[in-house]
């Protein structure tokens, strides 16, 4: 058996230049290629799931735009529903319509977002809520 200590002084004793050239004889050699182990993500030590830092909370989100993307067939009715969601006039609705997508409210909350999307999608109308 070779004497491990005598050939761990040798190695260390190679300029990078032929370390490189020895990896590559080795590889030819042997059949192996000497890539470098990827890391999957930092883990502390120990490992485990225990371990690692807790994940941040993701806030819900409470405030929704509710988005006409599409006006559907039934255009008379759908700038009937948006005057019916919103407080706006005849003129300010239906130009409203005519620009979709547009959005018909923004900031409120999930029910009233819910609760304008059905009236609008009753009407013909595709509607996003963001």
């Amino acid at each position: 058996m070779a004497d491990l200590n005598k050939l761990v002084e040798e190695l260390s004793a190679l300029t990078i230049l032929e370390a490189s050239e020895l990896k590559t004889l080795l590889e030819e050699k042997w059949g192996v290629t000497a890539a470098a182990p990827m890391m999957m993500g930092a883990m502390p030590a120990g490992g485990g799931a225990a371990a690692a830092a807790p994940a941040e909370e993701v806030e819900e989100q409470t405030e929704f735009n509710v988005i006409l993307s599409d006006v559907g067939p039934k255009k008379i009715n759908v700038i009937k529903a948006v005057r019916q969601v919103t407080n706006l006039g005849l003129k300010e609705a239906k130009d409203l319509v005519e620009g979709a997508p547009a959005t018909v409210l923004e900031s409120v909350n999930k029910d009233r977002a819910n609760e304008a999307k059905t009236v609008l999608e009753a009407e013909g109308a595709k509607v996003d809520i963001k």
